[in-house]
């Protein structure tokens, strides 16, 4: 290892020591960590490596595991989880969960009651709304293979027909039921590929659905109805950084402001809601704040009140249709805070205490008295709650089964801070993370894992895989939110923006340092894994830190910037340039090609396994198979897993299992 600057190695080491308080050995790591100038690696000679295809399955130099261990890994893959969707006309619940291969839509009649599966499709259900009336009706979305073309259906609960809303092609979602259930808004963009369009569809009638707002190349949604049914609220969003809320008349198309920003002034919002009485509306904004905080606008006089002040995000809220409650969601330091508001009696009270964790889902039924949620934590799989307001009381609707594991054998995850390699007025910079450590004495290896986006945040949720890992093998897993991640501020959430990408890999060469100086994890065994973005983050570590890695594991990451923009999706290309960069711009094309993984293959000489899918819109599968040929023709160790009928994810359940199989036994490959 060089320099890193202009620095001799020994007076690097010293200001190191001083800074973060560590003695000059471990400062000495530190600056391996942070130097981005690694030694080419010897000319290595090409491999080869056969493909097998099962199934829907493609598997180049895939290992597999033991019987006993693939038998073992069973008893945590059997896990399965509910979520909230709706309450149904009758005040049943309309649950989705896996009884087979995948989520499908299931209604509750009562608390712990049997599940009745209402949808039986090869592909998984996603979003879902209920309306009452003489024909009740749900409306939900499903797409094909993972290809996020998703299509907008209509199930019958009087003769569980299903009829088809939408083009059966082009991307679809956003789903809204108008007040008095006869229309349905969503956003499509099968006009051009490319426009997120909005479209109100007469659901009760066989004609087409109508267009009521051209998105102009940008991502428009349907937030909501108003009380009236003649205006939907509208999101036009650019970036997490920048959207735009409009009030849109349903006649004409007709679109008017709401909290408009001044000029030259960028405004992230969240969400936003019509006030009972449709005068005012309610949004959750990071104007003239680091946080997402819910506001207020009077649409007539422009007025604005705050209503939440809290040092946090305001991730989710719903009002209840007689605009009496107001409930939302905080995101404290990545776990969930609930909280309800009287508007009435313009007083705010704490809801009764609900299992530590995330909460999502929010939704009140027609009464206003009853609220749906869903629950998810790092020791337990997601499950459905109802809070009676008035009484404030909660009930639990399932208990999703934990396969043959027992409940109280899982870890819960642990909130850390740790040093980065740069400084702010209060001193180091402090990254977040979870850490999830084995009962038993170290030291243990190591896994990390990165969560995707990058505007996303790693949050505690259950995952059988990282309970596997820790319980029956021994890991520590570490989840960072690397410089980048949401939930600590948009001033944090732009630190790794266009020219900055580098600096949060510089993040994971701290993470690493300190992995090195905890008494019982073992810095010589760790692995890097991740997904997306993730899947980036853990190419360009290895080619950054590979000295200091066993290996990696990549599922549908990007390996070269440009050709990820060039080929992503179009509908996302420009919002994926507000994060990355224009690579139409020479200056940023030479910064995205030099800071590719793709560019730098040669320098990784760890084992890794990549895992795609092949009908991803996000992360096309070029951007894997590039990466897969380059390392081989270096004389790199690399295995590939593929998917036909999934897209930036596995989500049936046979495939994910084998993927899940396939990391335990690259993991001890490493480790026999």
């Amino acid at each position: 290892m060089g320099q890193l600057g202009d620095a001799p190695l020994k007076e690097l080491w010293s200001n190191i020591a001083d800074m973060f308080s560590i003695n000059f050995a471990t400062a000495g790591l530190l600056c391996a960590a942070m130097s981005l100038t690694v030694m080419a690696a010897t000319p290595r000679a090409p491999i080869d490596v056969p493909r097998e295809v099962r199934g829907n399955l493609i598997l180049e130099g895939v290992p597999e595991p033991d019987a006993a261990t693939a038998a073992n890994l069973a008893r945590y893959l059997a896990v399965r989880g509910a979520s909230f969707r709706d309450f149904l006309p009758d005040g049943q619940l309309l649950i989705s969960t896996r009884f087979g291969e995948t989520e499908q839509l299931h209604r509750l009649a009562m608390p712990l009651g049997a599940r009745e599966q209402l949808t039986f499709f090869d592909e998984p259900v996603g979003s879902a709304l209920a309306r009452g009336g003489s024909q009740p009706t749900i409306a939900f979305l499903k797409d094909q293979g993972g290809n996020e073309n998703a299509q907008v259906q209509l199930f019958s609960l009087a003769d569980r027909s299903v009829r088809l809303l939408t083009d059966g092609k082009s991307l679809h979602g956003g789903i809204v039921w108008s007040r008095d259930g006869r229309r349905l808004a969503f956003h499509g963009n099968g006009r051009d590929g490319i426009s997120y369009d909005i479209f109100v569809a007469e659901t009760d009638s066989d004609t087409a659905p109508r267009l009521v707002v051209a998105g102009q190349q940008r991502h428009w949604s349907t937030l909501d109805w108003s009380p009236d049914d003649r205006r939907l609220l509208l999101r036009n969003y650019v970036s997490i950084h920048e959207s735009y809320l409009f009030v849109a008349d349903i006649a004409t198309g007709t679109l008017s402001p709401v909290d408009a920003a001044k000029p030259g002034v960028k405004v992230g919002i969240g969400t936003a809601r019509f006030s009972a009485d449709g005068r005012t509306v309610l949004l959750t904004s990071d104007r003239d704040s680091e946080y997402l905080q819910l506001r207020q606008v009077d649409l007539g006089s422009g007025e604005v009140r705050v209503l939440s002040t809290t040092p946090w995000d305001i991730e989710d809220f719903e009002l209840s249709r007689n605009g009496r409650y107001l409930a939302y969601v905080a995101n404290v330091d990545g776990l969930s805070r609930l909280q309800v508001i009287d508007l009435g009696l313009a007083s705010e009270r704490l809801a009764a205490p609900l299992p530590a964790g995330i909460i999502s889902d929010l939704r009140f039924d027609p009464t206003g008295e009853r609220l749906g949620l869903t629950i998810n934590s790092a020791r337990a799989p997601r499950d459905v709650y109802t809070l009676e307001i008035e009484s404030n009381t909660v009930t639990r609707w399932t208990q999703s089964e934990t396969g043959n594991v027992a409940p109280d054998a899982f870890v819960d995850a642990a909130r850390i801070r740790y040093p980065t390699w740069d400084r702010t007025a209060g001193g180091p910079r402090q990254i977040p993370a979870f850490v999830y450590r084995p009962a038993t004495p170290g030291k243990h290896p190591v896994v990390i894992s990165i969560h995707g986006g990058p505007e996303s945040q790693y949050r505690p949720t259950f995952d059988p895989l990282t309970q596997y890992l820790v319980n029956e093998l021994g890991y520590a897993v570490v989840a960072p939110n690397v410089r980048g991640s949401s939930g600590y501020g948009k001033s944090y959430l732009k630190l790794d923006n266009g020219m900055l990408r580098e600096d949060a890999v510089r993040d994971i060469g701290s993470l690493l340092v300190w992995i090195g100086a905890q008494p019982d994890l073992d810095p010589a065994r760790v692995v890097v894994t991740g997904g997306s973005y993730g899947g980036y983050m853990v190419l360009a570590s290895l080619v950054q830190y590979g000295d200091r890695l066993q290996g990696g594991v990549n599922v549908v990451g990007i390996s070269n910037f440009v050709t990820f923009l060039q080929n992503t999706s179009p509908y996302r290309r420009d919002l994926r340039r507000e994060e990355y960069g224009d690579e139409r711009d020479v200056r940023m094309r030479g910064f995205l090609t030099r800071i590719s993984p793709l560019t730098n293959a040669e320098r990784i000489n760890k084992p890794l396994l990549i895992v795609q899918g092949l009908n991803d819109p996000r992360v096309p599968a070029s951007e894997s198979e590039q990466m897969v040929r380059r390392i081989r023709a270096n004389g790199g160790q690399v295995a590939y897993l593929a998917a036909a009928d999934e897209g930036h994810g596995f989500r049936k359940k046979s495939n994910r299992d084998f993927y899940q199989r396939s990391v335990i036994a690259f993991l001890q490959s490493l480790n026999p």
